[in-house]
């Protein structure tokens, strides 16, 4: 599948770290408040994913960072948190006044948390991303 396929839909991508237990807990969290389904997911390790962050000018290497791509921007670590927050449903658009904080700070706080992610919520040992149930299935790629 070609990457213009994705990057240029109605829908904004969100690429999360597949084998993660908390980027797929975020993942869950973000599916659950966005009913109108304008997030659709992929893995960073994915063929897709390894695609796309390599037209955004994005590592390949580095699967620490969560990417929002909305109308073919990319956007990472807190800002695409954020920005994703800021299209849930209420009361979660609220966190967006974090923006204000500067980019360097909210940052570190989120390199923090990315460093111990899978020390404080594990991996999948197998380094395979879970199957989505059916119902979601169709918001992955």
């Amino acid at each position: 599948m070609n990457q213009s396929d994705h990057v240029h839909t109605e829908h904004s991508i969100v690429l999360v770290d597949g084998v993660c237990h908390f980027c797929q807990g975020a993942t869950r969290f973000i599916i659950k408040r966005d009913p109108k389904g304008i997030f659709h997911f992929g893995s960073l390790q994915s063929e897709v994913g390894q695609e796309l962050l390599r037209a955004g000018g994005l590592s390949t290497d580095q699967l620490d960072t969560f990417v929002l791509i909305e109308d073919g921007t990319y956007y990472t670590r807190s800002t695409a948190a954020l920005r994703i927050a800021k299209r849930l449903r209420f009361p979660y658009p609220l966190a967006y006044v974090f923006i204000l904080i500067p980019r360097f700070v909210r940052n570190a706080a989120y390199n923090w948390v990315a460093r111990n992610r899978y020390r404080w919520f594990g991996k999948d040992e197998e380094d395979q991303c879970q199957i989505p149930p059916p119902e979601i299935r169709k918001r992955f790629f």
